[in-house]
This record gives C-alpha cells, structure tokens and sequence, in this order.
C-alpha cells in the first residue's frame, strides 16, 4: 500500500519567542516494511540552523535552532511511504517464558536489541497491578503473540479513549487506575505490562489511516499522529506491533514514525523557549491511500 501523509503541527505562544531550539522526530522510518518515496519538510519561521540526523534507537531526527522572533511555530510534513508487511504467523512465536528466557540471554546490544526494553524508563514505572492485569492474557502458556493480542483488545474494551483527562506527562499508575485516556496512555499501560512481565516491549510514535464513516467524504487534518506497542517475541520472530487504542495487530495501515522506550523518547516536537504564559500546542495528520490521492 501506498500513502500520502500530511503532517501540520506547531506551537502558538502568548508572547514574543526571540530564540527557540527544537527536536523534530516526524518523518516516517525507512524499514519495518516501510519504504519512503518523497518528503518534504517546512517550517515557519525558517530555521538558520538545522541538521539531519539520527538518535540511538534509529529514528530520524531534526535539530532546529530559530533566531527570529516569532508568536507561532508551525511544521509542515509531507511524505509517500510504501507500506509493504506480511502478516505475522502468530502459531510460531515462542511462549512467554521462551522469550523472556532468551531476552535475558541475548548479548544484543544494538539500537533495538531487548535490552533496551525490559526495564523502567522515563514514562513507564513497573506498576505491579499492571502486571497483574497483564497476566492472565498469558495464563495458558501458548503462543506469546495472540496473548499479546488478547491484552491489546482487554485494554481495548476496559478503558475509555477520552482526551482532555491526561496529558504528556500522565504516569502509568493513573491512566491505569482511572481506565481513561488516550492512545498514548494505553501504549504505556501495555508497555509496563509486558515489561513487568519479564517481556521486552517499546513504544512507537507514526501515523495511522483511518477511513470516514461509510458513505461520508474523507475530513481534512481531523486526525492526529498515533501511538501503539511492539513486543520482542524471540529472536526468530523480532518485534510485532499491537495496537492496543484498537485492539489489533498493527498492519500495513500503521506507518511507523519513531521508535523508542516511551513517549519521553520519541516525542514529535520537543525543545527549549524563552516565554512566559500558556502555550497552545495542535496537529493535524491525513493519511491518504494514493488511490485516493488520485481520484481527488
């Protein structure tokens, strides 16, 4: 499958900003099964200094710094990615045990070996009630991968997608105690989950196509970047993406954008201003099959 992303996020300020540095983690990956064909990136006001780059987990990454003084920030992406992924075969994963048992084995020390991904980090604490929700999805001993499957869809069903009641900064114990969030506190509460579990699982920030309602033309920008899981399934089978916002395996319709331990590390936008007051920080995402670029 073929895509079109558009990608429009900023920051509004109360005064005027004489200086600012940012991080941008925005552009699609090239691997997962992901191919990028074109992207362009604008931003306003343009930066006297950037640099492309990439961080330790392979991520994509634009250093800005910005001199002029501004009351707006504003990014614009625009990227083709060719999403090309084959079904995981979830009868050959390992259960957990076996996987867990070779996580703590493996001498992997690269970008995205599971050693990365089995402990706390800076938005993932090990919450022992989280673990023990966790739990009874990997009751039988079976395959880890429709285990990992069935907590995606219990958090599914058990929570409530509702914004406004937690922000970036929420921690796991309370997104987990009120069964209320959005995506990124779901990802989270299954990250600590598997982890607590003895299972390596990271974070992943990208896109998502969503299709409108049946009969109803596709809305401009009402959609927003996503966040969903990856798990270490043994090193036959690697990593496989769970979506637990939807209750699904991630397919070809996620399109991976940064990978990293929690949210703290692959934040869209981040950086450093000189202001005073709110903030008011939006984005808006569409993610077009070329089909329908075409037709339109």
């Amino acid at each position: 499958m073929i895509y079109d992303i558009r990608l429009r996020i900023g920051t509004d300020y109360p005064g005027t900003v004489g200086e600012a540095q940012h991080v941008l983690r925005i552009r699609p990956r090239g691997d997962f099964g992901q191919r990028v064909e074109a992207l362009a990136l604008a931003v306003d006001p343009r930066a006297e200094r950037s640099e492309a780059t990439s961080d330790f987990f392979g991520n994509d990454v634009e250093r800005l710094r910005l001199r002029r003084p501004h009351r707006r920030l504003a990014v614009e992406m625009r990227a083709r990615v060719t999403v090309e992924r084959e079904a995981p075969s979830f009868a050959d994963t390992p259960p957990l045990a076996a996987a867990i048992a070779t996580a703590e084995t493996s001498r992997d020390l690269s970008s995205l070996a599971p050693a990365h991904f089995r402990g706390e980090s800076r938005a993932v604490d090990l919450v022992a009630e989280v673990a023990d929700y966790a739990r009874p999805s990997f009751a039988d001993d079976g395959p880890s991968g429709p285990a990992c499957l069935d907590l995606a869809r219990r958090i599914q069903q058990d929570f409530r997608y509702e914004e406004g009641f937690t922000d970036t900064g929420t921690d796991v114990a309370t997104a987990f105690s009120a069964r209320r969030g959005v995506c990124q506190d779901f990802a989270h509460v299954m990250i600590a989950g598997l982890r607590g579990l003895g299972l390596p699982a990271c974070y992943v920030s990208g896109y998502l196509k969503t299709d409108p309602p049946p009969g109803q033309p596709r809305l401009e920008g009402v959609d927003a970047m996503h966040a969903w899981v990856m798990a270490w399934l043994g090193p036959e089978t690697g990593w496989l993406g769970f979506d637990p916002t939807n209750g699904i395996v991630a397919g070809d319709g996620h399109i991976v954008a940064a990978i990293g331990r929690d949210y703290a590390d692959v934040a869209p936008i981040a950086g450093v201003v000189t202001t005073a007051g709110s903030q008011y920080s939006w984005h808006a995402v569409d993610v077009i099959p070329l089909d329908e670029t075409h037709t339109s």
